[in-house]
């Protein structure tokens, strides 16, 4: 795991290496164990290591390997690369190292752009051949590694967050109108390739892209399951349980390839707790989890302990446990917002950036059970999309989970910022309309789990962790897994007010009242209630002189939600002032004018 940056120059210049330096030193966070450049004609590399795989210099980067005449940065861990390795050597490669990133390089030498189809992890890669000038993006199946991009007709820079492509300096930092409705529709979710700034985009997941030293470039999207019924297993909700449960052993065993400690951030859900389990399972000892609760606030709730430590005691974890109290939430806040490649919305990116420091401290590599709710269908609203007759998806989809309409979101914007037409609408009809997905969840989950996920959540924990150079592997998005879970039958899914299927594994593994509970989540009652110093922020943000500017809202709309705070909330409950605040406050973190 570590950070990534670049420039191609595609007008016979050189690019400009101080630039390429102030990119590498924004991705410090992301790799704080090592520090590497490299540059040959058009091309400069840069890379920031955080120490995973090998641990000797050897594995450092960028990695070049002369007689191949290849230069590589990798960002993320190849979990096969033992498997691969071998492989590799019984072609006739030699290595010079232990580091899963010499593996892609070889494997790129012997199979070129298609060698991601042999790659079992997440990662973002450049690849630099050095005798045809071109270069090479690739990122993982499920974007769980970034890989942004910034543009013009005579460069192209890239990185592994979107702070350092600004860093670079030269970026168009205006707002793009369709990706602001698309925030606005979706609960802070851009996909790819949009960010909220018209200058800066993102390589798709599962999506390498070969660039001529000319600047042409041809993209090839490697991957995508189809969610269709195709499997032998029928409808027998036994051989699924089976079949699932076997593929998360192996995504679980997979996760805890490292020369270093692994843990696990279990908050007590069913998708941490099963994460703990198999690893149990697999004699797992001393493995430390780690879980974080906050104040109460309004009679809600700020942790979930009572079901962590059901998990810890039951398998015997070193187990830390992490109370923060509200008076750092202001200062915790700032540094979340800090740490955003794109401005996010949810609340709980606070508690994870905080758990993240604390975590880092004694560990490099955790497991989380991002992505499980959202590949076996756990959300609340899915049973009412499922309902739904398969040419209506769209409809039922948008009716469910958009945050509001296209007429009440252009209502909220100043015209300059709007949208000429129902962007994020248009989005979905186009994604549902795509060829396979049997019925509407199987629509809405291909939907979500490639194309808004890799945003929300996933970015999220890439994000936090990695500000405190923390590896974070998600099982639940092992590719072969999520493969499985798209040609279950919905009703496995569904059932049992979701994951269904997860939850029969669970009772043979798991305390019942884990299965049991109600449906968790990583609560921060003082931002979801807008308390104070929290509301402070928010109104300082959005009455400071470069909000006034930039006038992106409607201004009597922002009166509003200042005066009643708690009041106005979108469609499914988020509250709408922190939804106009968040942007706000990015973009001021971010030196945006």
């Amino acid at each position: 795991m570590c950070g990534l940056s670049g420039e191609v120059c595609f007008d016979g210049g050189k690019p400009d290496l101080a630039a390429v330096e102030r990119m590498t030193d924004a991705l410090e966070p992301r790799g704080p164990d090592g520090r590497g450049a490299w540059s040959q004609g058009s091309v400069a590399l840069g890379h920031r290591r955080l120490k995973i795989i090998d641990l000797s210099e050897r594995g450092a980067q960028p990695m070049t390997d002369a007689q191949l005449g290849l230069t590589a940065v990798f960002n993320g861990c190849i979990y096969n690369h033992r498997e691969l390795r071998g492989r590799l050597e019984g072609l006739g490669h030699r290595f010079f190292s232990h580091s899963d990133t010499e593996v892609v390089v070889k494997a790129y030498a012997e199979w070129g752009w298609e060698c991601v189809e042999s790659l079992v992890g997440m990662f973002a890669f450049a690849m630099v051949e050095h005798h045809t000038g071109r270069v090479v993006l690739g990122r993982d199946r499920l974007g769980i590694k970034p890989l942004y991009i910034a543009r013009d007709r005579d460069r192209l820079r890239f990185a592994s967050s979107l702070p350092a492509l600004l860093a670079g300096g030269g970026v168009d930092t205006s707002l793009d109108p369709v990706a602001l409705h698309q925030y606005l529709s979706w609960h802070g979710t851009v996909p790819a390739p949009r960010t909220v700034l018209a200058g800066v985009r993102k390589i798709p997941p599962a999506t390498v892209r070969v660039i001529e030293s000319d600047g042409t470039h041809s993209d090839h999207c490697y991957w995508q399951p189809s969610y269709t019924r195709h499997s032998e297993l029928g409808e027998d909700p036994a051989l699924w349980r089976e079949a699932v449960h076997d593929a998360l052993r192996t995504a679980v065993k997979r996760r805890t390839v490292a020369d270093v400690p692994v843990g696990v951030l279990l908050s007590g859900g069913l998708d941490s707790s099963l994460i703990v389990a198999l690893l149990a399972e697999q004699g797992q000892a001393d493995l430390a989890t780690f879980a974080m609760g906050f104040e109460s606030e309004r009679g809600e709730e700020g942790d979930e302990f009572r079901y962590s430590d059901l998990v810890a005691r039951r398998f015997a974890t070193d187990h830390h446990q992490f109370m923060i109290p509200s008076d750092r939430l202001p200062s915790a806040l700032e540094a979340a917002i800090g740490a955003m490649s794109e401005p996010m919305v949810s609340h709980d990116a606070v508690a994870f950036h905080m758990l993240s420091e604390q975590v880092s401290k004694e560990v490099k590599v955790v497991l989380c059970g991002q992505g499980a709710d959202e590949v076996f269908a756990g959300y609340h609203w899915y049973p009412q999309i499922a309902s739904a007759a398969r040419p209506g998806a769209g409809d039922a989809y948008a009716t469910t989970y958009f945050d509001r309409t296209h007429a009440e979101l252009t209502a909220m914007l100043h015209p300059d910022f709007t949208a000429d037409h129902d962007a994020s609408m248009e989005f979905v009809r186009t994604h549902m309309a795509a060829p396979g997905a049997d019925t509407a969840l199987d629509a809405a989950l291909r939907m979500d789990v490639h194309a808004l996920m890799p945003d929300d959540p996933v970015k999220r924990v890439d994000n936090m962790t990695m500000a405190w150079g923390l590896e974070a592997r998600v099982p639940f998005l092992d590719h072969e897994l999520v493969e499985l879970a798209a040609a279950c039958p919905p009703q496995l899914k569904l059932a049992q007010g979701g994951k269904a299927v997860l939850k029969d594994i669970g009772r043979t593994i798991l305390p019942r009242e884990i299965v049991d509970r109600p449906k968790g989540y990583f609560p921060v009652p003082a931002v979801r209630h807008m308390a104070e110093p929290v509301l402070a922020r928010v109104r300082d943000a959005l009455t400071a002189p470069e909000a006034r500017r930039r006038g992106i809202f409607d201004a009597r709309l922002v009166d509003r939600l200042l005066a009643e705070p708690n009041r106005h909330r979108a469609r499914r409950g988020a509250n709408t002032l922190w939804q106009v605040a968040s942007l706000e406050i990015w973009l001021q973190a971010h030196g945006i004018h």
